[in-house]
């Protein structure tokens, strides 16, 4: 009887350990796949309301100048900040390889080694926004009104990657093993730090760009600390323990061979990215601030539509290695249904309620009015960007990672270079210069899944292979 009781409590036990976790490699995966990623939007959207915080706040209370200097300096900010980005994509799947195979050992050497490179990360971000904040926003045509205050808020920004880099790290580590739950818990916390002090600093302190910026890092230091010490607190194998930090040199360039392309193919989207914004910069600070608004906006409908990205990714992880490959391509058609629906939802929506939406923003007519010629070329089709980025998801959770980027690079980020330097260049309208989006995004989308079908193709071929040699022995 003792042994009876012993064997309940156990049991008990180990299930509220594993209360936060979802099981990806059995059963069915619709139910699966929503709980996995509508905590993961909801965190999404709180991290994107750190920034949409700050530029409410700046357009509201300081001016438009002000918006224009702190919506100027995202694409930047992304362009120093995306490799490192990218290696934490290497972490998620690493660690839902390891975690799906029920290999403790080396998952536990992936997680230390994931931390001491965020942290180590981040420091060197730091000396690189600091010293280049101001040449690069002069390098992308920053207006002389706006740069004094955009170099600033960079320079603030970048002294909190280190907590930046940690929690996007320890997030990925959590979400790899199906716990969505707490990041959202925790940015709920921190988003709410945020609100207050963006107020306090700029209403009653009058600090400006500086004040936002001030109340951002804050922010992230408390998302940081909560996700270490969840990390540090749970008994599961993915537990982070201070003294075990060691960069394990097989971990590392596993993350780097999959993080690496990754980031790559992020930072040279935001090179296009700058490009694009170097163009807006050239039609005044009022289109500035319209389109500052407007991509703050489109931002929520990508944050939601890249949860499935995310979700593709963890759950194609999980199940490569537990070996169930037959469970990839339907983790893709679920996702693909998904990230389309939420997308023309969210991106009409965003849409049709563009004028009130753009008003939270600013009380400037005119501004609203270039907001919303943004979002109408922009946000109404921003589910191509969503169906791109899915099968993305799958071919890296696959294992392939520099193929995406390879593609990602010559159908989105080529392409619309291109297009900018001769379609807008004969017809240098907002209107064309905006379309480059969704024509890159079709284009990319429909290459990736040619390159979907080619791996799983193989993919297939090598388990037949493998079930083969298996029954011979």
């Amino acid at each position: 009887m003792k042994e009876k009781i012993q064997a309940f409590m156990a049991k008990r036990q180990a299930k509220g350990k594993r209360s936060y976790e979802i099981d990806m490699c059995n059963g069915p995966l619709l139910g699966k796949i929503l709980r996995f990623a509508v905590p993961l939007m909801l965190s999404g959207v709180l991290q994107l309301f750190f920034n949409a915080a700050d530029i409410v706040v700046v357009g509201r209370f300081t001016g438009h100048t002000a918006l224009a200097a702190v919506g100027s300096t995202g694409a930047l900010i992304n362009l120093l900040i995306n490799v490192f980005i990218g290696l934490s994509i290497g972490t998620n799947v690493l660690v839902a390889r390891y975690y799906g195979a029920q290999d403790a050992k080396q998952l536990s050497e992936t997680v230390h080694t994931s931390v001491l490179t965020s942290l180590v990360s981040g420091v060197i971000l730091i000396a690189v926004g600091v010293a280049f904040a101001e040449p690069l926003l002069t390098l992308m045509g920053t207006p002389e009104d706006v740069l004094g205050q955009a170099a600033l808020y960079m320079r603030i920004y970048f002294v909190g990657m280190p907590a930046m880099m940690l929690y996007n790290f320890g997030a990925a580590i959590l979400r790899s093993v199906g716990d969505t739950k707490r990041p959202l818990y925790f940015l709920t916390i921190a988003g709410v730090v945020n609100v207050i002090l963006n107020l306090f600093l700029v209403i009653v302190f009058h600090l400006g760009v500086a004040g936002v910026a001030i109340a951002t890092v804050i922010s992230q230091v408390i998302s940081a600390g909560l996700v270490a010490i969840c990390l540090m607190k749970t008994n599961a194998s993915y537990r982070l323990e201070l003294h075990k930090l060691h960069i394990y040199k097989d971990k590392f360039f596993g993350m780097m061979r999959v993080g690496l392309p990754a980031g790559m193919q992020g930072a040279v989207f935001s090179i296009s990215n700058v490009l694009i914004q170097s163009s807006i910069n050239s039609f005044g600070s009022t289109v500035m601030a319209g389109s500052t608004a407007a991509a703050n906006i489109e931002g929520f409908v990508y944050t939601a539509m890249n949860a499935f990205y995310q979700t593709a990714l963890s759950f194609t992880g999980q199940n490569m290695g537990a070996k169930k490959y037959d469970r990839v391509a339907k983790i893709l058609r679920i996702c693909i249904l998904c990230v389309t629906v939420t997308g023309v939802v969210l991106g009409c929506g965003a849409y049709l309620l563009g004028t009130p939406l753009l008003s939270i923003y600013t009380s400037d007519p005119e501004v609203i009015q270039y907001g919303l010629e943004r979002m109408l070329i922009v946000c109404v089709p921003y589910f191509l960007c969503g169906i791109m980025d899915t099968h993305v998801g799958v071919l890296r959770g696959m294992g392939y990672s520099i193929m995406p980027m390879i593609v990602s690079l010559t159908g989105a980020c080529a392409l619309r270079v291109v297009w900018i330097l001769t379609v807008f260049q004969m017809n240098r309208t907002l209107f064309m210069l905006f379309l480059s989006y969704p024509v890159t995004w079709a284009v990319t989308a429909a290459a990736h899944f040619v390159c979907y079908l080619i791996v799983h193709h193989k993919m297939m071929e090598k388990a037949k292979a493998e079930q083969a040699e298996a029954a011979k022995a």
